[in-house]
């Protein structure tokens, strides 16, 4: 393995002391802090609160909290409240001053709100000792769904953008070794599996500095700003699954454009090789995507076990929704099995075709050769 490492670091050396990595890693980083305060400073100071009320009078929630817009709202009776509050027209409803329907979980401030003014109000007036509102959920806890729905959509991003980045930069490395015939002389020292697979572990060290970066900086900047306050529980396990996640869709598909790169010789061609990969990686992409709005929906949850769209699609679903650690350790457990095959195909490709150098090779011809 000392070859395999020895290429590793000099892929790290040479691409991490470039200006366009330094640079573009400091964007990404200001990118991804400006996103976790952009909900924060676009949302305003001012909020609006839609309550119904059952046989209920109307609080001075204006009182402690004059910057927030009440809207007050009355039923005739309890099923057409719960009916309203299931529909999203009130956030919640005020039934006989004594308990207030939710959908879910009720929000954190108009919670707060509500359970305080209730008590001064009526102690004020009663002067007796005044229980708790009793909160009471007439539909599914639905208080992480916004923050799960956006934690996957930027999951998204995050990983297509990593996994076609360091992908292409893994292609565009091949065809220039090739096409300069310097992979002559570094085949001279090393094999031709070491200086594949230490290209693959050199660039994938890359994009996991770079993914490490992303994650950092948001959770930082989420906590900095109030936005984590709003984050459901399992981040650090989302986190570790995440970076697991991209190193096996980054072995496989890199490993493949690697293998589809030694096809040419040229960078004007590399595009056009790549081709059906990208193909892949965009399809799932778009499945990825879909999944955010609907991650327990049969398109997603069978796309989670195939390789390599579970590679993008599991951790979406996992962001999105509660998923069965027994259909993650499946769906994993399948992925490493399509890890396996992508590293034995594009190492007999990669060896049969890196020194062939002249017009593009038919990969049909490559396969057949010994």
């Amino acid at each position: 393995m000392n070859g395999l490492w020895l290429v590793a670091r000099r892929e790290v050396a040479t691409q991490i002391r470039t200006r366009a990595f330094v640079i573009g890693l400091i964007v990404t980083g200001l990118l991804v802090a400006a996103l976790s305060f952009a909900p924060k400073v676009l949302g305003g100071d001012g909020d609006t609160y839609k309550i119904g009320l059952v046989n209920s009078q109307q609080l001075p929630l204006h009182t402690a909290a004059p910057d927030i817009e009440f809207e007050w709202r009355k039923f005739a009776d309890e099923p057409a409240a719960k009916q309203a509050v299931l529909d999203g027209d009130v956030d919640a409803v005020l039934v006989d001053d004594a308990r207030v329907l939710t959908d879910g979980e009720i929000e954190t401030e108009l919670g707060v709100l509500m359970q305080s003014v209730n008590r001064e109000f009526k102690l004020g007036a009663a002067g007796v000792a005044i229980p708790p509102l009793e909160m009471q959920s007439v539909g599914a806890d639905t208080r992480y769904e916004s923050a799960r729905r956006g934690i996957a959509t930027v999951l998204v991003l995050v990983l297509f953008m990593l996994i076609i980045g360091q992908v292409v930069m893994v292609a565009m490395g091949v065809v220039e070794e090739k096409g300069s015939r310097i992979v002559e002389i570094l085949l001279s020292s090393v094999r031709p599996w070491q200086l594949l697979g230490g290209k693959i572990v050199g660039l994938g060290v890359l994009g996991m500095i770079n993914l490490v970066v992303i994650l950092a900086v948001g959770l930082g900047a989420a906590m900095a700003s109030g936005l984590a306050a709003e984050f459901p529980p399992g981040i650090p396990g989302l986190v570790a699954a995440v970076l697991a996640w991209f190193v096996l869709g980054y072995a496989f598909f890199a490993t493949l454009a690697a293998a589809f790169a030694s096809l040419v010789s040229r960078q004007e061609e590399v595009n056009s090789v790549l081709t059906p990969l990208t193909m892949v990686i965009m399809g799932t992409y778009f499945v990825s995507f879909y999944s955010t709005n609907d991650p327990t929906g049969t398109l997603a949850t069978v796309m989670s076990y195939i390789p390599p769209f579970s590679s993008m699609i599991m951790p979406v679903r996992m962001a999105a929704t509660e998923v069965p650690m027994w259909q993650v350790g499946l769906s994993m457990a399948a992925m490493v099995l399509g890890v396996l095959a992508a590293l034995a195909f594009g190492a007999k490709v990669y060896e049969r075709a890196v020194l062939r150098t002249g017009a593009r090779l038919k990969l049909g011809d490559v396969l057949r050769s010994r």
